[in-house]
């Protein structure tokens, strides 16, 4: 059988302000030194699990940004698959337990040369490829709606329908995990009823954006990018925004950002096709950018279910 798992490279400012350290953590019953991970519970999203075991594990809250790697391994008969993110780490204390007696900040040099595990080495060495002090971006399909066949009023009344209603509701918990605090959408009432959990839940205002709306982007993409420019402006610890629009502007957008940072030389690290990217009803796309607002990052999420 296969069993899943999840955890991060929780990191935070070294002393100095211009370095980061990151959290490795001894577990007694297996005498190693590892990275915080753990089991997916039943029910559980694997993103609800890495926050949830960084907190047991080091005893801090954390933000999660760029997904690093998937590392498979056998233990006994079964193939674990555990999925690993970025996490900048928020308040909290580590209290020594029975899961794990010790925690270490490090820089990720010796946090690599502490971990017992090559793996856990070579998710360090993920983390590394790529600045920690990234800006998060989400961009979200709106989730199902009605057919424009069968809805009689217009477009932009068309609402979702009750699998989209539930994709909203998951859709909330993903959000809150990226410790998303803008909300905009384009002013159609399928996408905003797709932030609308997420914002009753943290009691917030989805702004309006009408530029990201495919025909605006279609006609002329300068105003959609600026507007994107502009929400990733705040850095980390700052503004993360969620927008939500829609099945062709979101990948025109996801494309060009692409292409822009490939020929400013750094290519962004992506599992898919940046040339031709997916966007399903209901996916993320959690998109990352460097401090000079280049993307450095593009991970897509086909359903925030899992």
């Amino acid at each position: 059988m296969t069993v899943y798992a999840a955890g991060a490279v929780l990191w935070r400012p070294d002393g100095t302000g211009q370095d980061v350290e990151v959290a490795v953590v001894h577990r007694p019953h297996h005498q190693d030194w590892s990275l915080p991970k753990g089991k997916v519970d039943p029910g559980e999203t694997r993103l609800d699990a890495a926050v949830r075991e960084l907190a047991e594990e080091t005893g801090f809250a954390a933000v999660l940004g760029r997904h690093l790697r998937t590392v498979h391994y056998m233990v006994g008969a079964d193939d674990k698959v555990v999925e690993f993110w970025s996490a900048r780490a928020g308040e909290g204390r580590f209290t020594p337990g029975d899961e794990t007696d010790e925690l270490r900040w490090l820089s990720p040099p010796d946090a690599a040369a502490l971990l017992t595990y090559e793996s856990d080495r070579d998710v360090v060495d993920a983390f590394t490829a790529r600045p920690p002090a990234l800006r998060t971006l989400l961009l979200v399909r709106h989730a199902l709606a009605g057919k424009r066949s069968d809805w009689d009023g217009a477009d932009a009344d068309r609402p979702l329908v009750d699998e989209g209603y539930e994709q909203a509701q998951r859709l909330a918990r993903f959000l809150a995990r990226f410790g998303v605090t803008a909300l905009h959408a384009v002013p159609k009432a399928r996408c905003r009823q797709t932030l609308a959990p997420y914002a009753e839940a943290a009691g917030m205002t989805i702004h309006e954006a009408p530029e990201l709306g495919d025909g605006a982007v279609e006609r002329d993409d300068g105003p959609a990018l600026a507007l994107l420019e502009r929400l990733t402006e705040g850095g980390t610890g700052g503004v993360v925004a969620a927008v939500c629009a829609q099945g062709d502007g979101i990948p025109h957008l996801v494309r060009v950002l692409a292409t822009a940072a490939t020929r400013a030389g750094c290519a962004p690290l992506s599992d898919r096709d940046l040339a031709d990217p997916p966007c399903r009803k209901g996916s993320v796309w959690v998109l990352s950018f460097g401090p000079d607002g280049t993307l450095a990052a593009a991970d897509y999420h086909r359903d925030t279910a899992f």
